[in-house]
């Protein structure tokens, strides 16, 4: 069974720092990569950050780019998206997805995603 489990999110004051982690289980984690996306009450789900799992390519939106870094532990299965300097618009639930790595972030940039975490709250305040 696929399963990923998000955690790290919090109540941070703005400038504060978060890490948030993917725990993936049920597939080959080297074929895939690991988006975080997220979703505030109201507006649509937006992918904010991915990496292969394999060759290690990385993406980044630009309203993070500079203030979030995505790592993976193979080892481990798992994936990292630590958030620094917060801002209260990063405020909403992130969800990590899974999709096969073809060399191509479409599945990031449309969110078709073959497997979704259940979500993990950051909450910034000013």
């Amino acid at each position: 069974e696929v399963q990923l489990v998000e955690s790290g999110g919090a109540l941070v004051q703005a400038g504060g720092s978060l890490r948030l982690s993917c725990a993936a289980s049920g597939f080959t984690f080297d074929d895939y990569a690991i988006g975080w996306f997220r979703q505030a009450p109201g507006k649509e789900r937006e992918g904010v950050s991915g990496i292969s799992n394999r060759g290690g390519f990385t993406y980044y939106d630009d309203s993070v780019k500079g203030r979030f870094t995505i790592s993976s532990d193979n080892a481990k299965n798992t994936v990292y998206l630590q958030m620094n300097r917060l801002k209260p618009e990063d405020t909403s639930s992130y969800y990590c997805a899974a999709f096969r790595w073809s060399r191509s972030w479409a599945p990031l940039f449309l969110a078709e995603c073959d497997n979704w975490g259940q979500g993990t709250q950051v909450t910034v305040s000013t």
